[in-house]
């Protein structure tokens, strides 16, 4: 992962609403969950949580589909591993066992 592709997904998760989108993605796994039920769940307007999924989607972290009426967000596993592998790469001088890392979840 780039530098800039990191600060734009560190950027779009810095804020309380998508953080929380961004989780519920995360527990919704490869089947997404449409954008009204996000609203919904975490109490949001959806015009606003439309905003809100709209940058997550563009810096990497979910991806959209339609179905029907509905538009379906989930989660991009592999940009949120890349977010997280350029976060620890040199972790501890390069020693990832020194942070427990592992321990971590």
């Amino acid at each position: 992962m780039e530098d800039q592709n990191a600060l734009a997904a560190l950027s779009a998760l810095a804020h309380g609403d998508r953080l929380r989108a961004f989780r519920l993605l995360v527990t919704a796994g490869n089947d997404g969950i449409a954008s009204g039920e996000i609203a919904a769940r975490l109490g949001i307007a959806p015009t606003r949580m439309s905003f809100h999924l709209a940058v997550l989607e563009r810096a990497g972290l979910a991806q959209a589909r339609r179905a029907g009426r509905k538009v379906i967000y989930a989660l991009r596993p592999d940009a949120m591993r890349g977010l997280i592998q350029y976060l620890v790469r040199d972790c501890c001088g390069g020693r990832p066992e020194f942070c427990d890392l592992e321990g971590m979840i």
